[in-house]
């Protein structure tokens, strides 16, 4: 199973949306089917021009590891020379840090992942919660284990 475009355009409306009614500085939102292609992108005007691939790098992190953001920036902090070795294999397409969200459906199957930056990163997190609770689906961040 894989992210459907009209779940994937949901996520990335209504966590702009979120973004905008919070009072965040401007997002952009990266969509990721299971296997790391883009389905939907969204970015605010005034957001970055570097923060699609932040977004796409904040999802595609979890999905390449298959680990949360929270476990990847534990293992960062425990090991400094992984991450070095993660940013040379992927040619820095990885960042470790939250605002990375896996999506599964009801079932617990994963559908992909998304992406958030433009913000301080629990902001970007909570972002990625409101669109993915939106489009029906359900999110895993780590903090729920």
């Amino acid at each position: 199973m894989t992210i459907t475009l009209d779940q994937a355009r949901t996520i990335v409306d209504a966590a702009l949306a979120h973004g905008t009614e919070a009072g965040f500085k401007p997002l952009t939102v990266a969509v990721l089917d299971p296997g790391g292609a883009l389905v939907a992108l969204g970015r605010q005007d005034g957001s970055g021009f570097l923060r699609p691939d932040l977004a796409t790098a904040k999802a595609s992190g979890v999905l390449a590891l298959g680990m949360t953001n929270r476990a990847i920036s534990a293992r960062v902090a425990d090991d400094s020379d992984f991450f070095t070795t993660l940013a040379t294999l992927t040619g820095g397409k990885v960042v470790a840090a939250p605002g990375g969200v896996f999506v599964h459906d009801t079932d617990g199957a994963l559908l992909g992942a998304v992406g958030v930056t433009g913000d301080a990163s629990s902001s970007d997190e909570a972002a990625a919660l409101a669109g993915i609770a939106a489009a029906g689906l359900v999110a895993r961040t780590g903090a729920e284990d």
